[in-house]
């Protein structure tokens, strides 16, 4: 038997699991809140290992190892950032957040709980919000159906858009029937096949290349500032690096997961357990580059055409086909999870967020369940509709759509679990001041054409190389306090449930 095949079956074996596990939640799906939210039942390690794998993507496996295999240590400061967000994010937004959305109404999406908290009952806050949501993950979700496709053509050879139909339908089949807890329970099996792949590559790595004194002297002779963390790197690009960590507090698909976990009592284990994956599968994926560029200054024969398959080509040196064909099934998982959520959050904005709020009407359970699939569906085809042509430009959206989740929606989540007189238009005026700007910062020199150049020397170092995220996310923050401290009246239901939402966190936690 071929190596291909070899591989091949271990990628059909992994899809076969997902597509079981999809089918097991199906059967646990009876409502809207099933659907959307898993009914709140997810145990801490469902929850912190469903949150890390969908947070990740296929930049953890080849983005990451790529980068530092090119350009070194100096690249692992967003990792830095990424670790406190976070592990902040656990800290401040899961537990408040986890019991805020119960106390006010039930919410079981984010959009829905800012309207129940701050009691807008214009609706525009809900509708603004999903749209916001709509619109950036449709991007994010052709993204990865851009990156499965580019997976199956770099590993077996297959057309681009067999491989983008291929992941397409079998994440759109298990999303589709089993819901938030089919994309819960395949994205814990997700993040473990990352977790051991990324331990396994390095750790027999390092056989090969001779040890940890070896390897190491075997990266200085390529270039001694591959080991450096501050070999090129400005002030500039390390905040830049580190405020991706800012993201995390707005990232409807990660947030989504807190709000879902069984009791809040457990969101300090699913914390730990997220935070050490999370550590761990980042120094896998650093010690994976760095274990590649002494192979490949060892080995002068052997060629790596692209850098960022440099995890996928360790595993094939060091493992037998079979075992390889799982390293491939671990950076499919880390494509797919990240699809599956969201496409699940994307979903539940069209239906919970748009549709009940703008048509306002009372149907049943089964009737919003059944709405939601068609959401996935058609969401799926938009995005797969954008993937199927010039993919380039879409693969460059994640950041800039991380950036203006972060900035849209990270100031306004902190602000309405930790202050009481944030009101309705305080936080609308600050979402959209945040998009806004990541909008303008990110295409800056598109938007003021031919003055570009007149400007001072400092604005255009500033736009063209400071993530967008930090002047979004500062601006949000400040604009809805402003306008927050102008439109404030006491609202006695507001009080109360802030109030209950504290009691309830100082029992339980």
């Amino acid at each position: 038997m071929s190596d291909d095949m070899y591989q091949l079956i271990a990628i059909i074996l992994y899809m076969a699991a997902m597509l079981l596990i999809g089918y097991y939640a199906f059967r646990k799906t009876t409502n809207l809140t099933d659907y959307m939210l898993g009914g709140r039942s997810l145990g801490p390690a469902v929850t912190a290992l469903s949150a890390g794998a969908s947070d990740m993507s296929g930049w953890l496996l080849m983005g990451l190892p790529g980068a530092i295999y090119l350009s070194g240590l100096v690249e692992a400061w967003i990792a830095v950032g990424l670790t406190i967000g976070a592990y902040l994010n656990w800290l401040f937004v899961a537990p408040r957040l986890r019991v805020y959305t119960q106390v006010s109404n039930e919410s079981i999406t984010i959009p829905s709980f800012l309207e129940n908290r701050l009691k807008d009952k214009s609706g525009l806050l809900r509708i603004a919000s999903g749209i916001i949501i709509l619109i950036f993950f449709t991007f994010y979700v052709s993204s990865g159906m851009v990156a499965g496709g580019v997976f199956f053509e770099s590993s077996f050879g297959l057309e681009y858009h067999t491989g983008l139909l291929i992941v397409s339908a079998i994440v759109v089949a298990y999303t589709l029937f089993g819901g938030f807890l089919a994309v819960s329970y395949t994205d814990f099996i997700q993040g473990l096949i990352m977790f051991l792949a990324l331990i396994l590559v390095p750790t027999f790595g390092i056989f090969l290349t001779g040890g940890l004194a070896e390897t190491a002297a075997s990266i200085r002779e390529v270039d001694p500032q591959l080991l450096n963390f501050v070999s090129g790197a400005t002030f500039i690009g390390v905040l830049s690096a580190v405020a991706w960590g800012l993201g995390y507090f707005g990232q409807p698909h990660i947030i989504v997961r807190f709000m879902a976990i069984k009791s809040v009592s457990e969101t300090k284990s699913a914390r730990r357990i997220g935070i050490g994956w999370m550590i761990l599968s980042l120094l896998g994926a650093i010690a994976t580059a760095l274990v590649g560029i002494a192979y490949f200054q060892q080995n002068a024969g052997a060629v790596l055409v692209d850098k960022e398959a440099i995890f996928i080509a360790l595993g094939q040196v060091i493992f037998h086909p079979f075992i390889a064909g799982i390293m491939l099934a671990a950076v499919l998982a880390a494509i797919m999870s990240t699809i599956s959520s969201q496409l699940i959050v994307t979903s539940s904005a069209l239906v919970e967020d748009l549709y009940k709020a703008v048509i306002k009407t009372d149907a049943s359970d089964k009737r919003y369940v059944f709405l939601g699939r068609l959401a996935v569906l058609l969401v799926s085809v938009v995005a797969a509709f954008l993937a199927w042509g010039d993919h380039d430009t879409i693969l460059k959206l994640v950041s800039f759509a991380w950036a203006g989740f972060g900035a849209s929606f990270g100031p306004i989540i902190l602000l309405s679990l930790y202050w009481r007189k944030i009101t309705a238009k305080g936080a609308l005026w600050g979402m959209l001041v945040g998009a806004i700007t990541v909008i303008v910062w990110g295409n800056f020199e598109q938007f003021t054409g031919k003055f570009y150049t007149k400007m001072p020397e400092f604005v255009q170092f500033a736009t063209s190389n400071l993530y967008e995220i930090v002047p979004g996310f500062l601006l949000c923050l400040i604009v809805t306090v402003v306008v927050s401290k102008m439109t404030y009246k006491h609202n006695a239901e507001i009080e109360k449930e802030f109030t209950d939402t504290v009691k309830i966190l100082k029992r339980d936690q």
